[in-house]
């Protein structure tokens, strides 16, 4: 699990130890600096809130202005399978 020092507690690490769970830690000066010495390695962090960041461009997500929780996950996949599809570049 890539994790930022925000999530550095001594909680935190015995819910990941708990759950078997390895977890990479670092600030971000520190994993500018390691991509930086490996030019093969690419930054694993900030994928959650890219997605997150796309997912906000769907308003009816957005606001939710489904009321059954069905057709919110409906909307919820029919929005990833778009933004999925988009980064394969297939729709172009």
């Amino acid at each position: 699990m890539c994790l930022d020092k925000g999530y550095d507690s001594a909680l935190m690490w015995e819910k990941l130890e708990e759950f078997g769970v390895t977890a990479d830690v670092l600030s971000r000066r520190e994993e500018a600096k390691l991509l930086k010495n490996n030019k093969r390695k690419r930054a694993r962090r900030w994928v959650v809130e890219r997605t997150h960041g796309w997912l906000n461009r769907w308003r009816a997500i957005l606001v939710r202005w489904a009321k059954r929780p069905e057709l919110h996950l409906a909307q919820l996949h029919f929005a990833l399978s778009i933004i999925c599809w988009r980064a394969t570049g297939l729709l172009e």
